[in-house]
């Protein structure tokens, strides 16, 4: 079952800042003179590869048609949260966890869910000679980041195997949010010994420094599918430019349409945007490699994010939450059956 997590402590100071302004030029009109500026947010990462592709390609840009479209890139969930708070962005691609703590903190009023991106692509991954649980403890092993996703899934999974954790880094099992590049240098070193941790890196752990996969998360799901990546907007936003916001879904689903019909070109392109922001590009043999441990689709996988949630609160990162009205999937359905696609449940 996935894990979403609350990042309890760096999201405090960001629900304070709930946005009281509408961060766009001006209401939906139903007239060309009505020109919206939507300031889209994403990260630099393959699990993110239908918002890279829809950048890239200009899928987004086109579908907007009199709108315009600003990008914004994030390395992590809260500094999103954060600038969904502030008005800084309108939407933003980002994982369930962020998503969970942005709903609850703002009471349900800051941010609604409107379509999924990403399905999979999250692995425990350990140095040669560990094959169970138990040979982690007294371990120390990685996770991008404290109360997120794969945090969460971290921790959730080693409970459920009969090791406590704690958030300081004590416990049987030592865990130590870290960057994902840091991560890689770590274990290489022989400092860390795994790292639960998502696409590419999973796939770099293991053909550039040698570790193997433990847990596969897909193993933990009903059908192998839960979400990793989907598409939030500020709810203040979505109330005054619906028309905008439909505009935006056809561009997901037709960045989803392209990732999945031409995936070797989209793994350049993809790539060459993720070199854009990072100055570095990853090698061929392991951005092919995520890309098979990824399902790209607009369905946000809604039952794995309750499930996240209380995955959350029963490792203590998160207090009973209450996600009731996070997803709001009129607009995504219209654009599918539109399209002739089949629409999704929350």
């Amino acid at each position: 079952m996935h894990r979403l997590s609350p990042l309890a402590l760096a999201f405090a100071a960001a629900a304070s800042m709930i946005p009281t302004a509408c961060g766009s030029d001006a209401p939906d009109a139903g007239t060309a003179a009505a020109v919206t500026t939507v300031r889209l947010g994403y990260f630099p990462n393959v699990t993110h590869a239908t918002a890279i592709a829809g950048v890239e390609k200009g899928i987004f840009a086109k579908a907007l048609g009199p709108d315009k479209l600003k990008t914004t890139t994030f390395n992590a969930g809260p500094a999103a949260v954060e600038a969904l708070f502030s008005d800084a962005v309108d939407a933003t691609y980002m994982g369930p966890n962020p998503a969970i703590n942005a709903f609850v903190r703002s009471k349900g009023d800051a941010v609604r869910i409107i379509s999924g991106a990403t399905s999979g692509g999250a692995f425990l991954v350990v140095k040669p000679g560990i094959s169970t649980a138990a040979d982690l403890a007294g371990r120390s092993v990685a996770s991008p980041q404290l109360g997120g996703t794969q945090d969460v899934a971290l921790r959730y999974w080693l409970s459920e195997q009969g090791l406590e954790t704690e958030p300081t880094g004590g416990g049987d099992v030592s865990i130590l949010p870290q960057e994902n590049a840091q991560t890689l240098e770590t274990f290489k070193l022989g400092e860390i010994s795994g790292a639960w941790v998502p696409e590419p890196w999973a796939s770099r752990l293991v053909l550039e420094g040698g570790g193997e996969v433990l847990v596969d998360e897909r193993d933990l799901w009903p059908q192998g599918r839960f979400v990793t990546t989907h598409l939030v907007v500020r709810t203040e936003f979505l109330a005054d430019h619906p028309a905008t916001v439909r505009r935006l879904l056809e561009g997901q689903v037709k960045a989803d349409a392209f990732v999945n019909t031409d995936p070797a070109v989209a793994q350049r392109i993809v790539n060459d945007g993720i070199e854009k922001i990072t100055t570095k590009r990853l090698k061929d043999e392991v951005i092919a490699a995520a890309w098979t441990n990824l399902e790209f689709t607009n369905d946000p996988v809604a039952t794995s994010l309750a499930t996240s949630a209380e995955h959350a609160q029963a490792v203590g990162l998160l207090d009973k939450p209450d996600i009731d009205g996070i997803y709001d999937l009129k607009l995504l359905n219209q654009v599918l059956e539109a399209a002739g696609k089949e629409t999704v449940d929350k």
